[in-house]
């Protein structure tokens, strides 16, 4: 909760938290529109590199380099982004990661 100097602001500050986890829900509902949307939504799922990475090698895709998906290539994918990837996905995946770091994901 963000710090506040009366009851106005207070609901001011948690009518904003609520449009945001209300978008978050939103976008979360949304089928994705491309591969790299798909493997953002599966890190999403999973919480983890590891396992988005098996992922998207069982789909046979390999990496720009030529090479199979690597755990780096996912943390590359959140953390640089990519044109076909809407921004609100990867803020929520950088969420993720920030409550990973933090110990708040739960996996």
């Amino acid at each position: 909760m963000k710090p506040y100097n009366n009851i106005a602001e207070l609901i001011k500050n948690l009518e904003a938290e609520i449009k945001e986890l209300s978008d978050d829900v939103a976008m979360l509902k949304q089928e994705p529109h491309s591969l790299n949307e798909q493997i953002i939504f599966k890190y999403i799922d999973t919480g983890s590199t590891g396992k988005t990475k098996d992922f998207v090698r069982a789909l046979g895709i390999k990496a720009e380099r030529g090479s199979f998906f690597s755990s780096g290539d996912v943390s590359k994918l959140i953390k640089d982004g990519a044109d076909d990837i809407a921004p609100e996905l990867l803020a929520i995946a950088r969420k993720v990661v920030q409550m990973k770091k933090t110990g708040g994901a739960k996996r």
